[in-house]
């Protein structure tokens, strides 16, 4: 499938962390450690200073280990949009995962549905860059990417984030919400900013590609 090797730091111990890192460095193949804890991150700082070629990204939520990630990918553009600054934890780590992956962000943060006129003016500013794929970030009541996938000429993935509180909160509601649009769209799990990432960077993958070293 060409998708990279993606390590999900939550769960994990620092040493099996440490293991992961050494040996796929050995083969010589890149990676993605998402989500590492803050232990974690000090033995990245570690392996950094030993000489392992570790990138941190996205406010310590992504670590980047250099070398081939997977398929190539072809040129283009993903548009990230959120609903309120506090879904911006999640979007910029869809972006950093896209970002390694050689493809392009246009991202607008802060325009939800409280103020339309917002909405009405980011798309506004990202349809020059003509995004293949559009990933909207949402907690709350999860409106903002029905809202998007009536108004663009793209496929839309929803990502209900954790934002939110009482009944249907921690982004349950915004779940529900997105699976019941009456827009056509396409939803991830909550706070799955990894998984919308990767399928957004599907849209680009070359059949066959062989893997790009960075």
């Amino acid at each position: 499938m060409g998708v990279p090797e993606v390590i999900l730091g939550e769960g994990k111990s620092v040493e099996h962390v440490v293991a992961i890192l050494r040996a796929l460095h050995r083969a010589g193949l890149g990676a993605l450690l998402s989500r590492p804890t803050a232990a974690q991150l000090v033995a990245v700082d570690a392996l950094r200073s030993a000489g392992l070629p570790l990138t941190v990204r996205a406010a310590g939520r992504l670590v980047r280990l250099e070398g081939p990630l997977g398929a190539q990918y072809r040129r283009g553009v993903v548009a990230i949009l959120t609903a309120g600054t506090s879904d911006v934890l999640w979007a910029e780590e869809s972006r950093a995962v896209l970002e390694e992956l050689g493809i392009r962000v246009v991202a607008e943060y802060d325009v939800g549905v409280a103020g339309l006129h917002r909405l009405t003016a980011a798309l506004g500013r990202i349809a020059g860059a003509r995004p293949s794929v559009y990933l909207v970030f949402a907690g709350r009541e999860g409106a903002l990417p029905t809202v998007v996938a009536g108004l663009v000429h793209a496929p839309v993935v929803g990502v209900p984030t954790s934002v939110g509180y009482g009944r249907g909160g921690r982004g349950e509601a915004a779940l529900n919400a997105m699976l019941q649009s009456c827009a056509p769209l396409a939803v991830v799990n909550i706070d799955a900013a990894v998984p919308a990432a990767l399928f957004a960077a599907q849209q680009f993958a070359r059949p066959n590609g062989r893997g790009r070293g960075r």
